[in-house]
């Protein structure tokens, strides 16, 4: 038989494609009458989620509507992006990322969150099973070519809510500590509104009345929680970590103590308490009594309690007329040779703080009890103050405090004498 009369015998089918093409039809045929059943899918869900998610039944039974404009809107999109996915796709996942975004932000937890996306996927596919199995049983075969691929697109929604989810988390999370710095930060400056308190207790997790001390640690670790759980707000300040602190019952000098050994006792750490406040409103106060504090502590460490300390808070609070002061009741003791200026202003210290007893005095500087009051007598001719005259007495040791302190508030070189100073 000639060439030109031969029929040419059709190819076989390879399979693969006119099945994935027929495959697509089927889908597209079978998701179109599921526009019209949103509502019904949506109720199916609802039901389903508070069944079988805690989460979701609470958000439920706070706010149906909400949850049911949530569910609606996403199926609605699930189902668009099956019938035309190069249209439906984008606005698909935005949805989904909007979903995730506010549901991080109503502090739904995130696994509920996906196993929401991936019941309302369940729905979706069994919802086509469903319609092509009563109005096109033919065709049912051909779904299974399309089975990885409507799982893989779940997995990809779940995928997009858990990113969107995860960053609206961070951002929050970011937000929460900012706003808990801003607040701390307000309460310890004395900036913060009388009628923004009830925010800032809420905020930082702190009652809005009670009794507040706040504490300052130089040179060692802040953060440190307080013993038996009296709870404590740290923020960062620009030469110590500041410490908010709810005292309820506990007593602030053995709170002292704590942070001190915290922080790193017997390694310069210097930590200066505040008296006790009432009410949040004082914690600014409270944070310019724990500064002199610090300002009277011991350079080589330790802990001041204001209470404990307050001729010395008074001359750190007018450095300059602890200055004034300084100078001219121990002027002269100062214009001595070092050496000798030095044994006096130790020897009238060391007796002020023996309670003016000589022979502790004596004992503590390793020396004759005459030897002393020699040298008593010598400061007192030369500053012009009698040591058994309570005015000179109270003015010689607020000098004193003076001189210890530079006279300009800066921590002192020597130990304070306060026998209540640690470390």
């Amino acid at each position: 038989m000639p060439a030109h009369l031969v029929r040419p015998r059709p190819r076989p089918r390879s399979g693969a494609a006119p099945a994935g093409i027929d495959a697509v039809a089927v889908l597209r045929r079978t998701a179109l009458p599921l526009m019209g059943q949103l509502t019904l899918l949506t109720d199916r869900l609802m039901t389903e989620l508070h069944a079988r998610e805690p989460a979701y039944r609470a958000a439920i039974d706070t706010d149906p509507g909400d949850v049911r404009r949530e569910i609606q809107r996403s199926l609605r999109h699930s189902v668009a992006s099956l019938l035309d996915p190069a249209r439906s796709r984008e606005a698909a996942f935005a949805c989904t990322t909007r979903i995730g975004t506010e549901r991080a932000a109503r502090g739904l937890p995130l696994d509920a969150l996906l196993h929401a996306f991936r019941l309302g996927g369940a729905l979706i596919w069994q919802a086509l099973v469903d319609e092509v199995t009563r109005h096109h049983p033919r065709d049912a075969h051909l779904l299974v070519h399309l089975a990885a691929d409507v799982r893989a697109h779940i997995d990809e929604h779940c995928a997009r809510a858990a990113d969107a989810y995860r960053t609206a988390e961070h951002e929050l999370t970011w937000r929460r500590e900012n706003r808990r710095r801003l607040m701390a930060a307000a309460l310890l400056d004395g900036a913060i509104r009388i009628a923004d308190l009830p925010e800032a207790a809420a905020a930082l997790g702190l009652p809005e009345r009670g009794r507040y001390a706040v504490v300052l640690v130089a040179g060692g670790r802040g953060g440190v929680p307080a013993p038996d759980g009296a709870p404590t707000v740290w923020h960062p300040g620009p030469d110590a970590e500041r410490g908010i602190v709810a005292l309820a019952d506990h007593d602030v000098r053995r709170l002292a103590e704590h942070w001190l050994v915290s922080a790193g006792h017997g390694s310069g750490v210097r930590v200066g308490v505040s008296p006790a406040v009432e009410g949040l409103a004082a914690v600014g106060g409270a944070r310019r009594l724990a500064e002199t504090a610090l300002r009277i502590c011991p350079a080589d460490g330790g802990t001041v309690l204001l209470d404990d300390e307050l001729p010395a808070a008074l001359v750190a609070g007018a450095p300059a007329l602890g200055t004034l002061l300084a100078d001219r009741v121990l002027g002269p003791l100062r214009a001595l040779p070092p050496a000798d200026g030095a044994l006096l202003l130790d020897t009238l210290t060391a007796w002020l703080d023996c309670d003016g007893s000589a022979q502790r005095a004596a004992a503590r500087l390793y020396c004759h009890r005459n030897t002393v009051l020699n040298r008593l007598r010598r400061c007192e001719q030369l500053t012009g103050r009698s040591l058994t005259r309570p005015t000179d007495q109270v003015e010689l040791a607020l000098a004193l405090h003076a001189h210890r302190l530079g006279g300009h508030g800066a921590a002192p070189t020597t130990p304070a004498p306060s026998s209540r100073s640690a470390g």
